[in-house]
């Protein structure tokens, strides 16, 4: 495809300007071209979202911008300009003078991208005399400096630790500090949020907003997710496979989508107003295709709904179909004209009736407490031991056919209360019921049928298969357990692979020959053979592509509807939660703040813990208002327990010394619907609106 833009993208003269760039990387099969005349200009003081499934190629369009590709990787034709200076032209030697002054980047790992034995302030430090040239005393102060700029609590003591001894989220604004601190020309933020919590992410979104404004630099962000686009960038490109198919301002592409695969990636996502019985998510069809194996015509067309056969034949340019506003599909026109064809792809879903079935899980005061060495002096005597309090005092239950959702920040206790529903660890205390009957805390403990009863899928796939075994052998493993016999076993694996929509010629492959979302299909598979009464879903869902993720929850419900299966669904994206489950419980340090129906949860009044994450998810949509509320630090640790309500210390509503001193009781909102705060329902109603607002619809806009 070839850029015929003939203007500039944008008014003012760019920070960075990227003509027609093109990457190969020589191989044993020959040359392949994973970009292709890619073109795009960011101004100073801006953001420009990059946006596409794995393997679009956007982190390689971003490693060619600072020619750091790998040793088979070459910059075949096009240019890559900043500040008017050609980089391409550079030798390598005034190319090292670049990266860390005038070019800095920020990865998706900051733990990986800080030396574990160097102290923060040392870090940063580093920097300041490299690139600025400042005394050793300077470049301690500026270390300092930058800390406060991040916010950091206690820039001082700060600048004294080490990465191990800093959360996710702080050492992420360190990375962001080390980034700024020689003030650069351009930004690259690769996935730099994709690993936190939604309120981290909201509050280092801020941030970067914030310092923006202060620094005046060309910010490139690539991310996955669409509703941080929304929120953050100002230009959006959407990059497919090596190519760019859109591009123009986020209200532009947001509300025209002049792309089918625009189109099609905001389909896929859930909507918060939206759930599971009343609307089905689109998944786009099949994969990017391999670099090597490019269709002819529109690279696109294989996986679109509105191909036709002049598609195939010819490859579209990129047109600008507005001012600033450019599509690389030939039916730009009729999306324009017809202004239903711009609604997403989603559609109303044929829901069985959901009857209430019997309670299959009731965990009663659940409890999960691990001792641990004091540390320091006491701990070479073996005489000091602390207890964290992982899970402090749970109940809740699941019934049959239903999902309960369970949110909270990292921290808070929700993977632990599922391992020992699991039996995978042992409770402290508390009581837990299966269908009635109380089983053990150990899964060893359990009887065979108990064990079949409940099944668990992970987050990773590839820790959950053996790399030496067909996906087949995997699957049935649960049925060799059960006694079946040889040929009972083959009938029913495939049946399992067609009930999660993978083709039988799939049985005999090795996990490695599979994409992540095809592993995730198998570890659904194999939690099925046991033809379970309840599945325990930990984060599913988030390490896949956002079409991906469609197409496994929309798999999960109709496995659900199909076989009257529970799930008890963690996950900390709040968006997938709300659609898929019927019930949510929030947690918060080890217990239970608030608990309902998932219709009841997103709405006030809410648990001040409640409002602060509805108000921190990102939404794919620039005309969406949210109340902004943000939490300041971290979970505290567990094992120093906050007194009175856990949340105190962090909360935007706290009322005073009740809250300090005496632990919250529960309130009944309705009569499935309870908060656990010393605020009366009254006064939250008073105070709290609903936490997002649509400001404005337009013309065959998304709702």
């Amino acid at each position: 495809m070839t850029d015929t833009r003939s203007r500039k993208t944008i008014d003012t003269e760019p920070i960075l300007d990227v003509k027609n760039l093109t990457v190969t990387y020589h191989t044993d099969r020959g040359p392949i071209y994973t970009v292709r005349n890619v073109s795009l200009q960011i101004a100073a003081g801006e953001i420009y979202g990059l946006v596409g499934e794995s393997g679009s190629g956007k982190s390689t369009l971003a490693r060619a911008i600072v020619r750091y590709l790998a040793d088979n990787g070459e910059i075949k034709s096009g240019s890559v300009k900043l500040g008017g200076t050609d980089l391409l032209a550079l030798p390598m030697s005034k190319m090292q003078q670049v990266w860390g002054s005038r070019i800095t980047m920020v990865h998706q790992d900051p733990a990986a991208a800080v030396n574990p034995s160097i102290t923060i302030g040392e870090q940063i430090a580093e920097i300041a005399r490299l690139h600025l040239h400042l005394s050793s005393a300077e470049a301690k102060a500026k270390a300092v400096e930058m800390l406060k700029k991040m916010r950091m609590p206690d820039p001082e003591s700060v600048a004294k630790r080490y990465p191990h001894q800093l959360s996710g989220g702080m050492l992420q604004r360190v990375v962001i500090a080390i980034a700024l601190t020689t003030n650069p020309q351009l930004l690259i933020m690769d996935e730099p949020t994709t690993s936190l919590d939604v309120t981290t992410e909201a509050a280092i979104l801020d941030l970067v907003r914030e310092l923006l404004a202060e620094y005046k630099m060309a910010v490139l962000f690539i991310t996955h997710n669409l509703g941080v686009v929304a929120n953050i960038c100002n230009r959006v490109g959407v990059m497919y496979a090596g190519e760019i198919l859109e591009e123009g301002t986020v209200q532009q592409v947001f509300r025209s989508k002049l792309h089918p695969y625009t189109r099609g990636l905001l389909g896929c996502l859930p909507k918060i107003t939206n759930d599971k019985r009343n609307v089905s998510l689109t998944a786009i069809p099949g994969y990017i295709p391999r670099m090597n194996q490019l269709p002819t015509g529109c690279i696109f067309s294989p996986r679109c709904s509105m191909v036709e056969d002049e598609c195939k034949a010819v490859r579209p340019s990129l047109l600008e179909a507005e001012a600033g506003h450019f599509t690389a599909c030939r039916r730009w026109e009729i999306l324009q004209s017809k202004p239903e064809l711009l609604m997403d792809s989603q559609h109303a879903r044929d829901f069985s009736k959901h009857e209430e079935g019997p309670v299959v899980l009731s965990a009663s005061n659940i409890k999960k407490h691990f001792s641990v060495s004091a540390g320091g002096f006491a701990s070479l005597f073996k005489r000091g031991r602390v207890k964290i309090k992982a899970v402090d005092g749970v109940s809740l239950g699941v019934r049959g056919g239903f999902t309960l959702g369970i949110v909270g920040e990292s921290g808070c206790g929700k993977t632990t209360l599922s391992r020992c529903i699991a039996g995978l660890e042992e409770a402290t205390s508390g009581e837990i019921e299966l269908e009635g009957e109380l089983i053990p805390y150990s899964v060893s403990k359990r009887t065979p049928a108990q064990r079949k009863s409940i099944q668990m899928v992970f987050q990773n796939p590839d820790a959950s298969l053996n790399p030496h075994y067909t996906i087949g052998e995997s699957v049935a493993r649960p049925l060799v357990l059960m006694g079946l016999s040889k040929k009972e076993i083959q009938e029913r694996v495939r049946q399992l692979f067609n009930a999660v929509n993978l083709p039988e010629d799939y049985i005999n492959r090795l996990p490695h020959e599979l994409s992540g979302g095809e592993k995730q299909r198998i570890a659904i598979a194999r939690a099925l053979a046991a033809e379970p009464t309840l599945i325990l879903c930990d984060e599913p869902l988030s390490s896949l592509d956002v079409s991906v993720q469609a197409a496994l929850i929309n798999l999960l419900i109709k496995l659900q509807d199909t076989h009257k299966i529970s799930y008890l669904f963690i996950s900390h994206d709040l968006a997938a939660v709300r659609y898929i489950s019927d019930w949510i419980a929030v947690m918060y340090l080890g217990r239970i703040c608030e608990i309902g129906s998932a219709e009841d949860v997103f709405m006030p009044p809410y648990h001040p813990y409640t409002e602060a994450l509805l108000s921190a998810i990102p939404i794919p949509d620039p005309d969406v208002r949210q109340e902004r509320i943000r939490l300041e630090g971290s979970v505290p640790s567990a094992i120093n327990l906050p007194s009175g309500c856990r949340f105190h210390n962090r909360c935007p509503r706290k009322i005073g010394r009740i809250c300090e001193e005496q632990e919250p009781p529960w309130q009944d909102v309705s009569e499935h619907h309870h908060i656990c705060c010393h605020i009366t329902l009254d006064e939250l109603r008073t105070l709290q609106s609903e936490v997002i607002v649509r400001q404005a619809d337009s013309p065959g806009e998304v709702r």
